[in-house]
């Protein structure tokens, strides 16, 4: 019994002549030149296809050379896109030629219809050798792309434009047989190659079980990747289980910024990380797109497409994890999920601009969204980048380097986000292409509206992948509430400690009259309840299919409302899922259960090896845990101190938790380097105030200091006053710098005190041009 998506039609007995027909995969081109691979619709539009990613300038060109079955003329098509125009934007911004024909017929491709389809570029003609060259040149370096090319001798011939008969077509083309060549049985095999997906793999391998680890991009890391970008969050090494990260910190990412620099997210680690365990057989750019059953309730394999090639395999396994994000291989085998179609979290498309010497032309982009300068939130510069430590070596060792001007750099961050009220599988496209008509649309207004300001700028960096943050929930034998969270319900299974905030987007609403209708600018509401420090633990049951037997999952698709996802879908805390799953998926196959059985017959098991540090491996599935001499011991990064102990401080240092405070302030823990148990911070149309009120012993002058932890989204002019024996003196201060002094403190200058009286810094919003942020004031003595 198989089930599949398009590419896994039944062929069509009709849909060739006899005439020879060779179908060109363009990500099967010899040479990408500029051109990048774009996995990420498959499900959508069939196939993966190569795009001109170039920012506003043509990239270089992909190149083949092509063998026909005979000498002779071919008409050649090209299926493209106009990808603005499903919204009837003006202008065609994804053009390009296919070269190799008659120059004087040149044809631009994608610059026509709403939808992908066949362009007739005219004909090409082959001669003795039976080869021709072909070239996909790129004319705008605006994200120009395309799918495959079709050589056709009988130059009459009209390929489909629809997706299932266009499938059809590839199939027969490609010479698929009706049924895939299957591999031999692994004891797990892990769709989807981000955190969560490692995690499941390398804990499960070195539990002595062969997997096989599948991801559609030639990268692993999922949003944790260069190619996304997201810094990864979620404190590991806590909670009942403090070994559970072990595995996670060996590769996670120490990223500055998000987005940053590529190196900061460490691809070659990662890869380096799995690669070393024997029992993992990587499958880089494979895309399953279908599942074969034994009965409705047990998977047998997953049907993988090889991207660049177009041909397939069956991957068959004991047991399955997926860590896909989108549920993808729960649905194919019609596990039980939900999904909100309207009103979840979207997909971000982050991005970078830097300031150069010689600054490019920045082309006319008539087919952007025509924003003004406040209808879109300005990018801030980067902060500094990490130096070497313990934490970060191994990307050293793999050659990252530290930026060196970081300010020089403006990101567009996590906020750049559209879809919320589109479908979350079926539109994934559309959202994607409207959150690139949005930053182009950014960058245009900058150049032109505020020129003075960023002339000198080039973009240099936007994630064509995007970072989906929810779709399918796969349903388990527990579905986590927020209620379960924030009244820290005990369940017996509990492991993996979810640290993060319940932490849910929506449409900022500032933004959305520029947005025509389709934001694409979030705003984040946290709800409190979360232990930040130990983190809730979250059941194991939720990390497998409540009617797929032989099912795991762990990412952000696991078995939580929409509510908890807010919470557990970072990426760390995806990755400890994973460890959990790879253990479990022992348990099952070395003792022939079910992952349910794993919960009702051997749960103290999966306690103990949870117990376990994340280096000990077995040598097979029947041999004992040992500790490899090399293992190496990790930094301790997730233990450190969070906080700086105000008893450590020298002089008068008065806490948030002592200030007197007038309106609504919020409590957070989550930048690092705070003063005593939390920091405060507030919107500045809460109108609010903090007083940091105290009083010296000994009359004379003192130095004034003020904590903060900078971030992107906190003011550039909080109003910070110091009342002192000198009168009432008030200052702007910008904090989305990082202050000056240690521990977190910025000094405010020196005043005259007298000994007795009240004195006070003041804390307050009005004016404010961002959140304000409140945590904790030092006095010292000046020297």
């Amino acid at each position: 019994m198989i089930r599949a998506t398009l590419l896994a039609v039944l062929l069509s007995t009709t849909a060739f002549a006899a005439e020879p027909k060779v179908w060109i995969e363009a990500e099967s081109f010899d040479t990408h030149g500029g051109w990048v691979t774009d996995t990420q619709f498959i499900d959508i539009m069939g196939s993966a296809y190569l795009m001109a990613h170039g920012l506003g300038k043509p990239v270089a060109d992909a190149t083949t050379t092509v063998h026909v079955p005979e000498a002779g003329e071919y008409r050649v098509w090209v299926r493209a896109k106009n990808w603005v125009g499903p919204w009837g934007a003006p202008g065609k911004p994804g053009r390009f030629h296919l070269l190799g024909g008659d120059p004087a017929k040149q044809v631009e491709c994608g610059a026509k219809g709403k939808d992908w389809q066949w362009d007739d570029t005219g004909t090409i003609t082959a001669g003795g050798s039976k080869t021709v060259m072909l070239t996909l040149h790129d004319l705008t370096g605006f994200d120009g792309r395309c799918d495959a090319v079709l050589l056709c001798k009988d130059l009459d011939f009209i390929p489909p434009n629809d997706n299932a008969a266009t499938n059809k077509l590839r199939r027969k083309a490609l010479k698929l047989p009706e049924q895939a060549p299957e591999s031999a049985e692994y004891d797990l095999v892990v769709v989807g190659g981000g955190y969560a997906g490692m995690g499941a793999a390398i804990s499960a391998a070195r539990q002595g079980c062969k997997v096989a680890l599948i991801q559609d991009r030639a990268v692993l890391g999922g949003n944790g990747s260069s190619e996304v970008q997201v810094w990864a969050m979620g404190g590991t090494r806590r909670g009942l289980y403090p070994h559970l990260g072990e595995i996670i910190e060996e590769f996670a990412d120490r990223a500055s910024n998000s987005p940053g620099q590529p190196e900061e997210y460490n691809d070659a680690l990662k890869e380096k990380t799995v690669k070393a365990e024997k029992n993992i057989t990587l499958m880089l750019s494979h895309y399953v797109h279908g599942v074969e059953m034994t009965d409705d309730k047990t998977l047998r394999s997953v049907v993988a497409l090889d991207v660049k090639t177009g041909n397939e395999k069956r991957i068959r396994g004991k047991f399955f994890s997926d860590c896909t994000g989108h549920g993808s291989v729960g649905a194919l085998a019609a596990a039980k999920f939900t999904m909100l179609e309207k009103g979840h979290m979207g997909m971000s498309n982050m991005w970078v601009a830097k300031k150069v010497a010689e600054p490019s032309v920045w082309p006319n982009t008539p087919w952007a969204l025509p924003l003004k300068l406040d209808e879109f939130p300005l990018p801030h510069a980067m902060a500094p980048t990490g130096k070497k430590n313990a934490a970060n070596q191994q990307g050293y060792d793999l050659g990252y380097k530290p930026m060196e001007s970081p300010e020089d750099s403006l990101h567009g961050e996590w906020f750049w986000e559209g879809g919320f009220d589109k479908h979350p599988i079926k539109d994934l496209e559309l959202i994607r292409d409207w959150n690139f008509r949005a930053v182009f649309g950014a960058f245009t207004a900058m150049r032109t509206l505020a020129a003075d300001k960023f002339s000198n700028y080039d973009m240099q960096w936007l994630a064509y992948i995007g970072g989906t943050r929810e779709s399918r929930l796969l349903q388990g034998d527990v579905v986590l509430t927020v209620e379960d969270v924030v009244s820290k319900r005990e369940f017996p299974d509990g492991c993996v400690p979810t640290t993060w905030d319940l932490d849910l987007h929506y449409p900022k609403e500032q933004y959305i009259p520029g947005s025509d209708g389709n934001p694409f600018i979030s705003r984040a509401a946290f709800g409190k309840g979360v232990d930040r420090k130990q983190g809730y633990p979250v059941p194991y049951r939720c990390f497998y299919s409540v009617n797929i037997d032989n099912l795991f999952m762990a990412g952000r698709n696991i078995s939580v409302t929409h509510g908890a996802l807010g919470s557990v879908r970072v990426m760390r805390t995806c990755g400890m899922m994973g460890e959990v799953v790879g253990k479990a998926a022992y348990l099952s196959v070395r003792n022939h259960t079910t992952p349910r059985g794993v919960y009702d017959q051997y749960l103290d098991v999966l306690k103990d090896l949870m117990n376990q540090p994340g280096a000990m491996r077995r040598d097979n599935l029947e041999g004992p845990l040992y500790l490899p001499k090399n293992a190496k011991k990790l930094p301790d990064v997730a233990l450190a101190a969070e906080s700086i102990d105000i008893k450590k401080l020298e002089g008068i240092v008065i806490d948030d938790v002592d200030a007197e405070l007038t309106g609504k302030w919020a409590e957070g823990d989550g930048l690092k380097g705070y003063i005593g148990a939390h920091y405060l911070y507030a919107s500045p149309k809460a109108a609010v105030s903090a007083r940091f009120a105290f009083a010296v012993k000994q009359s004379g002058k003192y130095e004034v200091r003020i904590a903060w932890q900078p971030h992107a989204n906190r003011a550039t002019n909080t109003p910070v006053s110091v009342l002192s024996a000198e009168g009432e003196k008030t200052f702007p201060v910008d904090q989305t710098k990082a202050p000056e002094l240690p521990n977190s403190m910025h000094s405010l200058g020196v005043f005259e005190f007298k000994a007795g009286e009240e004195a006070a810094v003041i804390v307050r919003s009005e004016g404010a041009k961002g959140n304000v942020h409140a945590d904790a004031v030092q006095v010292v003595l000046a020297k």
